[in-house]
């Protein structure tokens, strides 16, 4: 059984081109305050739920509008530049204090949608990076063994 010297250590290899493709359109999409974002995701989500549950006066749509319209703006402080462009694009402010009812639930849900999506997009680059940390990982222990890198050892002789 031949033992691994220092010498025949296995090294980390370089990522391949696309892995690193991957990793620079992460950071380019990133939050710089995830937890920030998580609270108020779970903000808006509870006020999508208070207005489908019951009719709100006037002063309530103000208040609601005024809400949604700090945390747009609370948003942009933690998105990349990237998913500030796209935030920007696809999220319209409402557009007066005296906003209906139904302009409300449907700036809302866009909100909460676009989260929700954002975080898919989250869940999925960890979960793609994963794959290729474990594939490179299984990579590197498959060319340590074309190497002569461990063995398992020889199971004893037969003993009486």
């Amino acid at each position: 059984m031949a033992a691994m010297t220092n010498d025949e250590a296995v090294k980390p290899e370089v990522v391949e081109a696309q892995e690193e493709d991957a990793q620079e359109a992460a950071v380019r999409e990133a939050v710089s305050q995830p937890t920030k974002l998580i609270r108020i995701a779970s903000m808006t989500r509870a006020m999508l739920d208070e207005v489908r549950q019951a009719p709100i006066d006037e002063k309530g749509r103000a208040r609601i509008a005024e809400v949604h319209r700090q945390s747009l703006d609370e948003l942009r402080d933690v998105l990349s530049e990237n998913l500030l462009e796209e935030f920007d694009q696809v999220m319209l402010p409402l557009a007066s204090d005296d906003a209906s009812e139904a302009e409300i639930r449907v700036a809302q849900a866009q909100l909460i949608g676009w989260l929700e999506g954002l975080f898919h997009g989250i869940q999925a680059t960890l979960f793609s990076q994963q794959v290729a940390a474990q594939s490179q990982l299984a990579e590197m222990q498959r060319r340590a063994l074309q190497r002569g890198g461990p063995q398992r050892p020889e199971p004893p002789g037969t003993y009486l």
